[in-house]
């Protein structure tokens, strides 16, 4: 497997389902996969995160691996205080 590139353009698609509020959260384009993942720990309620999905270079993670990405050594942005994603 090659290594994740944090560089790449990503796009975050986040949970739909029952009992989620339509609206609330919807489809973002990121320069970059990191910023991607930031936003999806550090902005994104627990509940939407489950769900979410990232797509990078015609692959796709959920949100366990989205926050394995953000807690990898490699994660080259600094880890904000406010980490709402901790419930996965």
């Amino acid at each position: 497997m090659n290594p994740f590139d944090f560089a790449a353009p990503a796009e975050l698609f986040p949970a739909r389902g029952r009992g989620l509020r339509r609206g609330s959260v919807t489809y973002k384009r990121f320069d970059s996969a990191a910023d991607a993942i930031r936003f999806a720990i550090e902005e994104l309620d627990p509940v939407w995160l489950f769900g979410a999905i990232l797509e990078v270079d015609d692959e796709r993670f959920d949100g366990v691996a989205i926050k394995n990405l953000y807690g990898s050594d490699a994660y080259p942005l600094k880890r904000g205080d406010n980490k709402k994603g901790d419930g996965i």
